[in-house]
């Protein structure tokens, strides 16, 4: 994608617990009337939305206030359901700013975004991560999603190239909200390898040494 090509102001999908990625993809299930406006919409526009989480804080109008960095995505697969329901799939394009949340007549929500910080996401060179420098991580990581009732294909993981796993663990892992967020606006994979990292440590005694039932 070029960069003269990015939109300005996007639809954006207020999904709380959820980060979408630059290079990933996830599947979605609309349902919500005024989501299935903003997909209709977009779709007979650029298929791009954004993926941003609300904050626990309300504004004014007493809808949740939304994080300042969100993901732009783009629509790549497209199903209708006999239902009504949406079945998509997102790919990740490249982290947003949020500038500012714009007053429309639509039911969904709509902001004005810049990209001038996130521009490298748009770059096709991979970043080089050994895998014996995530050993722990993932040893952690594994023993969490165990205890937490999460079932990841590890094997398949491996196969895959080191930005992607991690930015698909960063995204299914049962962290917080703000933790989430932290691992979306780490400035690159190194930083966010040794976020996942610094999260994970403060887990570790919950995980690893209490033994009491919960």
């Amino acid at each position: 994608m070029k960069i003269e090509d990015l939109p300005k102001i996007i639809p954006v999908f207020p999904l709380s617990n959820f980060i979408l990625f630059p290079k990933t993809t996830v599947p979605l299930n609309i349902f919500e009337p005024r989501y299935i406006d903003m997909i209709n919409d977009s779709m007979k526009s650029n298929k791009m939305l954004g993926m941003i989480q609300p904050q626990t804080s309300i504004n004014d109008n007493n809808t949740p206030k939304l994080y300042d960095v969100g993901c732009l995505g783009k629509i790549t697969s497209f199903t209708e359901t006999e239902d009504g329901r949406f079945l998509i799939e997102l790919k990740g394009l490249l982290r947003f700013i949020k500038v500012r949340e714009l007053k429309t007549e639509k039911k969904y929500r709509t902001v004005e975004v810049e990209f001038k910080n996130y521009l490298d996401d748009l770059s096709e060179k991979r970043e080089e991560l050994k895998f014996s420098d995530l050993e722990l991580i993932f040893k952690d990581l594994k023993s969490l999603f165990e205890k937490k009732g999460f079932i990841i294909n590890w094997k398949a993981l491996e196969k895959q190239s080191l930005d992607e796993t991690i930015n698909a663990l960063a995204m299914a892992s049962p962290f917080s909200l703000e933790e989430k967020q932290v691992l979306l606006e780490a400035a690159n994979l190194e930083v966010r390898k040794n976020k996942i990292s610094e999260i994970l440590k403060t887990y570790t005694h919950d995980v690893f040494n209490n033994t009491t039932i919960q």
